[in-house]
């Protein structure tokens, strides 16, 4: 799975801050030549209400696909005619955990991602993801307010 080729990786989750962060990370990978990666994370705490409220695995990795489809889709939105995607990685559990996770086992990413995403209330009061993958990231992240 790991793979040395640099690439630039955009941190996915439909909030504008997100999408401003895919906007620069096309930018970067259009001057560059480098290849544009798209990254969503299914909240781990998403998968817990589905699964508390019976919801069937099935059905949950319905939601899961749905929930990428409609990132990765506001995501191209965003940077179309800039670059296109090489690649759409979608990843369930804790964000901060699995893009890290995910930087780890990709050397030579550079990732971008939004300050702030959709969680703003649980942000506050836990930390936000942007400044837990700062702090344990294995590469260079970008960190894109407005």
């Amino acid at each position: 799975m790991a793979n040395g080729t640099p690439s630039i990786v955009v941190a996915c989750d439909g909030s504008e801050h997100s999408l401003h962060a895919a906007r620069m990370a096309a930018e970067l990978a259009q001057a560059t030549g480098q290849t544009l990666k798209l990254l969503a994370v299914f909240p781990g705490t998403k998968v817990e209400k589905l699964v508390v409220s019976g919801v069937w695995p099935s059905e949950l990795e319905e939601e899961a696909k749905s929930y990428g489809r409609e990132v990765f889709d506001a995501a191209k939105k965003a940077v179309n005619g800039m670059v296109d995607p090489a690649e759409e990685v979608l990843l369930k559990g804790d964000p901060a955990k699995e893009i890290i996770e995910y930087m780890e086992n990709n050397p030579g990413t550079h990732l971008f991602l939004g300050r702030r995403g959709h969680s703003l209330v649980r942000s506050l009061t836990l930390g936000s993801i942007s400044e837990k993958v700062v702090r344990h990231a294995s590469g260079p992240v970008t960190v894109v307010s407005e």
